[in-house]
């Protein structure tokens, strides 16, 4: 029996899915209806429920673009005859999502308690104007919980260093910076009011405050910061609190789960994963012990006067351009008295 979901939504359009890089070019609706927020809408459980494919992106160029009804919202028109909505920045200009709890250096500016959030909320993914893009498409190897007594707030998709890593959903860009754990990292806030993270990246291509559209390329993938190998670290975050991403997207396929997330509050908990069996921790185990290896063989420089990269990769036996890799850095970059590198 098809189940209906009766939902008060806040958003300015109904909720249907558009597949920009498939379908054929055509005009947009001019008529597009902006929502009347004293009434319900009804949506139909299944429809809701239902995966979403991520964008598929080609190597068509943006030749015009058309106007709609909201100045803020284009139609970009594609050489290969297709097209997409693009949200321009000034969309979300005065939305408070993007001003309350905005801080560009931490990872968790909002400092708030979990009794502070409700048990059970219902999170719009995708709908007529916002569109997905699968971050990085592969299996992970490293999934959301505990390990070796200490949180892991997301899930490892293993790529080759220079690989793009995507926008999942369109946004505005919180956080662009080193840090010694994450090594490059972007965070994007989305309309939706997830954050998402990504980490360990060889390259940053945005900067804080841009304004990016799903599909986007942010970066490129590494292994710079706490990290063994090129992979990609992924985060999914709601007022702070991280979740398993692997509840909305299926990385294997890389297809969003449903276009609907009923969000509960003990997913929340480190112990709360999507996928986890008696197989997996055995992997885990195994994987730590490699990992704490590779951790043994690290070696660490603290900067002394006079330090100079080209004597630190003599020393250490290995190149200026590994060590600027490894430290997210460029071989022009001053050196600082007291500043940590790693250097193998």
């Amino acid at each position: 029996m098809n189940t209906i979901l009766t939902l008060l939504l806040t958003t300015l359009f109904s909720f249907n899915t558009v597949s920009a890089q498939q379908d054929t070019l055509h005009a947009p609706d001019t008529t597009a209806k902006v929502l009347d927020l004293s009434k319900t809408v009804i949506v139909n459980a299944d429809f809701a429920m239902q995966p979403v494919r991520s964008l598929h992106r080609s190597e068509a160029v943006a030749i015009d673009t058309l106007d709609t009804v909201n100045e803020f919202i284009k139609v970009a028109l594609y050489s290969d005859n297709s097209w997409q909505y693009v949200k321009l920045k000034g969309y979300v200009a005065d939305q408070d999502l993007f001003k309350t709890y905005w801080e560009t250096t931490s990872p968790n500016p909002y400092q708030k308690t979990l009794d502070e959030l409700p048990k059970v909320w219902s999170i719009w993914m995708v709908d007529s104007l916002e569109q997905y893009h699968v971050p990085y498409k592969g299996s992970v190897y490293s999934k959301y919980g505990v390990r070796r007594g200490r949180p892991h707030q997301g899930v490892d998709i293993p790529l080759s260093t220079g690989d793009p890593v995507y926008a999942t959903f369109t946004g505005q860009v919180r956080v662009s910076r080193y840090s010694k754990g994450y090594g490059n990292l972007v965070v994007i806030r989305h309309e939706n009011g997830l954050e998402t993270f990504y980490g360990h990246l060889s390259e940053r291509k945005v900067e804080v405050g841009d304004w990016v559209n799903a599909g986007q390329i942010i970066g490129l993938g590494g292994s710079t910061g706490r990290s063994t190998g090129p992979h990609l670290h992924y985060e999914t975050r709601y007022q702070g609190f991280s979740f398993d991403p692997q509840w909305i997207i299926d990385f294997k396929t890389g297809e969003l789960r449903h276009r609907l997330f009923i969000l509960k509050k003990k997913y929340f908990s480190q112990y709360s994963s999507y996928e986890q069996d008696f197989e997996d921790e055995i992997l885990n185990e195994e994987d730590d012990k490699r990992e704490a290896a590779e951790r043994e063989a690290m070696r660490w420089h603290v900067v002394r006067s006079g330090d100079t990269l080209y004597e630190l990769a003599i020393t250490n036996k290995t190149t200026v351009a590994e060590i600027c890799r490894l430290n997210g850095i460029s071989s022009k970059a001053t050196l600082r008295i007291g500043q940590k590198l790693r250097v193998r």
